[in-house]
């Protein structure tokens, strides 16, 4: 058949493009599919067989009809036989009629859903997303069997027309957030998608912001809740990631193993996170201002051990810091990247070498060590900040070291006063303390139990602000 040799030139004859021949009452039936992409045992049982079995007149209509057993079978034009394909379609011609049935066989390898590396639970649930993003509309059914909620599909990329898809409440969700999104989306024009990530510099309000102006999780548990807060989803085909929009920087101190423990406790563990983020950024700064500008304002006893410590570097306090920074960065950078066994092993004789050795050399001082070693360790306290916070801590080396106190505290006021300035689709990046809203309070720092949350987060716009309401 002449068309299907034109489909094979398109797809450059690529060996995995099959087809099928059949003769049924005296006319010719074509199968074209993509051998590598699709389940097998089911063309036999639901389109080879009943095709063999039939001994009627064949036609697009009545094939469709009353004979292929497939679940989804939708008529495409010629236009349309090339995209159906590589959407993992099996063609079905019939001699004589210029359109064919696009029949849907897909089969791909999948990841079946286990605990995500980045987000472990003590308890609660432990699914997690997977790189099919049907496994995630599935579990996003299973978590929330709702006729509220909606799923929209769209296909961006210009070479991978990767599969993008909406999640909202239509009950809940802002209606002119919900249009905003899918113009943008509709919108986007570049050749291949592979994680939501790609999509966020051309949704995202400042694109070049060095702070995230959304949320990313890997969990179903997460997602459903955010979504019940009227927040919208966004999930890509080949990525276990899924990314929500409004964004408040404060649900990163949050984490959902405090939904599945003792409120107090969870209060206690934001106030941590906080506290680590202050660490991670400010305390280099702070310690290179005391040692070089302000050290009269520090106990003298730490004086002179920092001294005794100090005396015969051949660094100033200030490349010592900077020195040890990159050291331990360029560590981590190996270790991440190296296979596991031989990464934990390089973290080790790193360590060694960075921590004793340097010391016994002369190079760095342990005061130094331990300052840059508790600010990474920090870092991790909000793992989903960790690269903008790596970023900030230079930054306030920087200050601290030329400016002293003064730089440092200017610095945070800056990033406050930045911060401050930020507003994703009507949502303040720093609600609920700026502007402060008072029902949010209960779950922003300081957890209140559940029965107190009675109403939705109104820094969200919601079409119903109460919980538990149809």
């Amino acid at each position: 058949m002449k068309i299907i040799q034109q489909i094979k030139e398109q797809l450059n004859n690529n060996p995995d493009v099959s087809e099928r021949q059949f003769l049924i009452n005296g006319k010719k039936v074509y199968l074209l599919f993509i051998k590598s992409t699709i389940d097998k045992t089911l063309l036999v049982h639901s389109v080879i067989s009943p095709l063999l079995e039939y001994g009627g007149e064949p036609n697009l209509s009545t094939l469709s009809n009353s004979v292929l057993r497939a679940s989804e079978v939708e008529k495409v034009t010629k236009d349309q036989f090339v995209k159906s394909l590589l959407r993992n379609k099996v063609l079905l011609f019939v001699d004589g009629e210029s359109d064919a049935l696009a029949i849907d066989m897909e089969l791909l390898p999948v990841r079946q859903p286990s605990e995500p590396p980045t987000s472990p639970t003590i308890q609660g649930p432990r699914e997690g997303f997977t790189e099919s993003v049907k496994t995630t509309m599935a579990l996003l059914r299973k978590q929330l069997p709702s006729k509220h909620l909606v799923i929209k599909s769209f296909f961006v990329g210009e070479m991978s027309h990767t599969q993008v898809v909406l999640f909202y409440m239509d009950n809940l969700a802002d209606k002119k957030i919900v249009k905003t999104l899918e113009k943008k989306i509709k919108s986007i024009n570049t050749d291949i998608v592979l994680d939501p990530h790609y999509l966020v510099e051309f949704i995202v309000g400042r694109p070049n912001s060095l702070f995230e102006q959304y949320g990313s999780t890997e969990k179903p548990d997460i997602v459903t809740a955010k979504l019940m807060e009227g927040r919208v989803a966004i999930a890509v085909d080949g990525s276990p990631i899924v990314i929500t929009l409004p964004f408040m920087v404060f649900e990163d101190v949050q984490n959902s193993n405090d939904y599945y423990t003792n409120s107090h406790y969870a209060t206690f563990i934001r106030y941590v996170r906080a506290f680590g983020i202050l660490m991670a950024t400010v305390i280099p700064g702070v310690y290179l201002s005391l040692r070089l500008y302000h050290y009269r304002i520090v106990p003298l006893k730490y004086i002179l051990t920092i001294s005794a410590t100090t005396q015969n570097l051949p660094f100033t306090p200030f490349l010592e810091i900077l020195f040890i920074l990159i050291l331990f960065q360029m560590l981590y950078e190996v270790s991440l990247r190296l296979p596991r066994y031989l990464g934990i092993a390089t973290s080790i004789v790193g360590a060694l070498v960075l921590g004793d050795t340097g010391v016994q050399a002369g190079l760095i001082s342990p005061p130094g060590i331990i300052v840059i070693a508790l600010s990474l360790i920090a870092v991790y306290t909000v793992p989903n900040q960790a690269p903008q916070l790596n970023i900030i801590r230079l930054v306030f080396v920087f200050l601290g070291g030329t400016l002293g106190l003064f730089g440092v505290v200017g610095g945070m006021i800056y990033f406050v006063n930045y911060l401050n300035s930020m507003d994703e689709f009507g949502v303040p990046i720093l609600a609920p303390y700026a502007p402060r809203v008072e029902n949010d309070l209960k779950d922003a720092l300081h957890k209140k139990p559940m029965p107190k949350m009675k109403k939705r987060p109104k820094s969200v716009k919601s079409n119903d602000n109460i919980r538990g309401l149809e």
